[in-house]
């Protein structure tokens, strides 16, 4: 991971660096430029709304950006990220000083912090790719800050760099071409994540414990591959007692839509089908790092769906663990089905779960609402809601709630069984498959749905890659949640 310091004054370190800051910026007025009229200039720009960069005449720095002050502090359009991301493609040194002075309380502060240590991680380090030449990456951060904000960055600071962590570990399992990760493959990267932290152990079902357990949907979908299902479930114990949290994410490792075979051009990404499993490592690696005073289960339910003589049919019927029967009416709703299994399975292994909350690429009707921006929420438990989305706003990884009530029923009604897996008049997709949801986690325990198909990914010139979102997100609503607990 990229190295950081904070510092309250420029020194000899930072010479050779590439200084990020803002027109009237208190770190402006400590420098001693060769040029003394570059500022100036520079900041009469970016007063202008426009920003302003240079590499000439900057000494004893590399190169000088001044961004907007509005930008710094806009919390919608992300626009203090879209201006580094351009500027950290090919840096011109290796070392970045990020002024925090204006923004460091900010959810764009903290989603920009996060843009530069994700910088840590890029497809050309799956070694799939020859190149000549290796890339140059930023080596160090200093973040400028005033003296009075230095104690309460230093723990936003930590918070953003150990959630950054998670997110790469993330995004590196999500990348890897589906041939490799397979759902043997995601248990044996969870095992070995684990090993260097002591209070982390893997529960793993193979395909035998799966049917042995009962899990029959998670089986239906699996069964059709040479590559057989997992699920695999991570304890962390921060406290030796106390309510569980539990975090599902799918994990369809691919997804050619079964015998509901999906077109070539919408089957290119769906290796990235299981980043909602891939963000629930990632998230229990972060909470593992910050060594957080709470207990919490991460449950993978990892399957690829695929085509073959064993796979499921449509019109077929399969028993939950809880013992609630789906007719699957479409293979290429298999996410929500292993997702189903998954969550039932959790609140029997802990009854008294504070709460569970799962993530999947589950639908392409929800960035059609949505868009890429916003993941889509749907929860009954009012309090849950609101502690999501805020939590949301504060990080920057925003949500934003659909409706999930019984006017959704006849959407998985079933002449056969107890639900089917889809609606027949193609209508409030997302939200119906939340509704199946809904139905295998007890009442009892608060349960909500985010639907990342939008947001799991980030896209840049027609190529795909990873996000990590949302781990942000749910560090944030976990971290807010042990404020108002007072630990």
């Amino acid at each position: 991971m990229l190295d950081y310091r904070l510092i309250t004054e420029p020194d000899a370190l930072c010479n050779g660096a590439h200084l990020v800051s803002w027109p009237g910026s208190p770190l402006l007025a400590q420098l001693t430029l060769a040029n003394d009229q570059l500022i100036d200039d520079m900041a009469q720009r970016a007063l202008k709304g426009t920003v302003a960069d240079t590499c000439f005449g900057c000494a004893p720095f590399a190169r000088i950006t001044l961004i907007p002050k509005e930008e710094w502090q806009d919390p919608i359009t992300d626009s203090l990220t879209a201006a580094l991301r351009p500027l950290c493609k090919v840096p011109t040194a290796p070392r970045l000083l990020l002024d925090a002075s204006l923004a460091a309380d900010t959810s764009a502060f903290a989603q920009a912090l996060r843009f530069v240590f994700n910088l840590d991680w890029n497809l050309e380090d799956l070694g799939l790719r020859r190149t000549s030449v290796d890339k140059p990456r930023f080596q160090h951060l200093d973040l400028f800050c005033l003296p009075g904000q230095h104690e309460e960055l230093e723990t936003r600071v930590h918070q953003q760099h150990v959630i950054a962590l998670g997110m790469i570990a993330a995004r590196r399992l999500a990348d890897l071409p589906s041939e490799q990760c397979t759902p043997q493959y995601v248990v044996e990267e969870a095992q070995r994540l684990c090993v260097a932290y002591p209070a982390l152990r893997c529960e793993v079902l193979d395909e035998k414990a799966i049917v042995d357990q009962g899990l029959g949907l998670l089986h239906a979908v699996g069964k059709g591959s040479s590559r057989p299902p997992r699920l695999l479930a991570i304890h962390y114990d921060g406290i030796p007692e106390g309510p569980v949290r539990s975090y599902v994410g799918k994990g369809i490792t691919f997804d050619t839509g079964g015998l509901w075979l999906k077109e070539g051009a919408g089957m290119y990404t769906m290796k990235y089908d299981m980043c909602g499993a891939a963000n629930v490592l990632g998230l229990m690696q972060s909470i593992a790092a910050l060594a957080l005073p709470v207990r919490v289960m991460g449950v993978l339910a990892l399957a690829e769906n695929a085509i073959g003589p064993e796979a499921m049919q449509p019109g077929s019927v399969a028993r939950a663990c809880n013992g609630m029967t789906v007719e699957i009416n479409n293979t290429d709703a298999e996410g929500r089905l292993v997702l189903a299994d998954a969550i039932a399975w959790a609140s029997q292994r802990h009854p008294k779960t504070q709460y569970i909350i799962d993530m999947a690429t589950l639908t392409g009707a929800v960035v059609k609402a949505l868009g890429y921006e916003l993941s889509g929420l749907m929860t009954q438990d009012e309090t849950l809601r609101e502690h999501l989305i805020h939590a949301g706003k504060k990080s920057g990884d925003e949500v934003w709630s659909l409706p999930l009530d019984a006017r959704l029923k006849k959407q998985t009604d079933s002449a056969i069984a107890d639900l089917c897996n889809t609606p027949t008049n193609n209508a409030a997709i997302s939200a119906s498959a939340a509704w199946l949801l809904h139905h295998f986690c007890p009442p009892e325990i608060p349960w909500a749905h985010l639907d990342v198909s939008g947001t799991a990914l980030w896209r840049e010139g027609g190529r795909s890659v990873a996000s990590g979102r949302p781990i942000p997100l749910l560090m944030q609503h976990l971290l807010n949640d042990l404020a108002e607990d007072g630990r």
